[in-house]
């Protein structure tokens, strides 16, 4: 199955170098996305052209494909998949959860220059980069992409009622499928508390799996991709 990449905040397709090989190698096609603003040199992208990149990577796939979307990028793939719905065999969702419509996609941190810059890891100190050695942390953080503020300011907007059908599988590195399940109880994610078909999965990493393990995750997202 062609299984979509997505990689969240900062990150270009480079981020699933170690999780392509090991899903092809469990029989899949993975295809890794560097989004408009993250990686292709566009400093004016907008939320609406980074949709435009997975609507056309989804419509290259000659079967239906699963969409995963990483962090912030989940709602990436959930908005991609609102407007494709009869595309998607499943979305995955890596530690994150999909904004409701109206919100902001990620306007998360201070904007300089028109984009937002990787902050640092004080905010991410603990169970999120707590499996990140120091060289990994130093190449990640070198290799941020400041995040244009026409993507991180960009309106989600969701109307497709279809998309409540497909399958979900949410991938749980820092946080356990029963704190999800109870955020999601608390009203704290409408759109997945309405998902008909919602499973989870948990992985002991924190909040960047396919750095820190990326045969693990990889051999996650082919069960999911299996079971679709």
């Amino acid at each position: 199955m062609d299984i979509l990449l997505i990689a969240g905040l900062w990150l270009d397709g480079s981020a699933w170098d170690d999780v392509v090989p090991a899903l092809e190698a469990l029989g899949h096609h993975p295809v890794p996305l560097t989004l408009p603003g993250q990686g292709d040199g566009s400093a004016s992208a907008t939320l609406d052209d980074q949709v435009a990149a997975v609507l056309a990577a989804l419509d290259s796939a000659p079967g239906n494909a699963m969409v995963v979307g990483h962090s912030a990028a989940s709602t990436l793939a959930w908005l991609a998949a609102g407007v494709r719905p009869e595309k998607v065999a499943k979305v995955a969702f890596i530690g994150g959860f999909p904004s409701a419509d109206g919100e902001p996609y990620a306007d998360f941190f201070e904007v300089k220059d028109g984009a937002m810059p990787f902050p640092g890891w004080g905010p991410f100190e603990g169970p999120d980069s707590v499996d990140l050695d120091e060289e990994a942390r130093r190449s990640i953080a070198s290799a941020a992409i400041p995040v244009p503020q026409g993507v991180t300011k960009g309106v989600v907007r969701l109307t497709n009622e279809r998309r409540f059908d497909i399958p979900v599988v949410l991938v749980c590195p820092e946080f356990t499928p029963a704190q999800a399940q109870e955020w999601i109880d608390a009203g704290d994610v409408p759109e997945l508390a309405k998902a008909k078909h919602l499973e989870f999965v948990d992985i002991d990493s924190g909040h960047w799996p396919m750095f820190s393990k990326p045969i693990e995750l990889a051999r996650v997202l082919a069960v999911a991709a299996a079971e679709a």
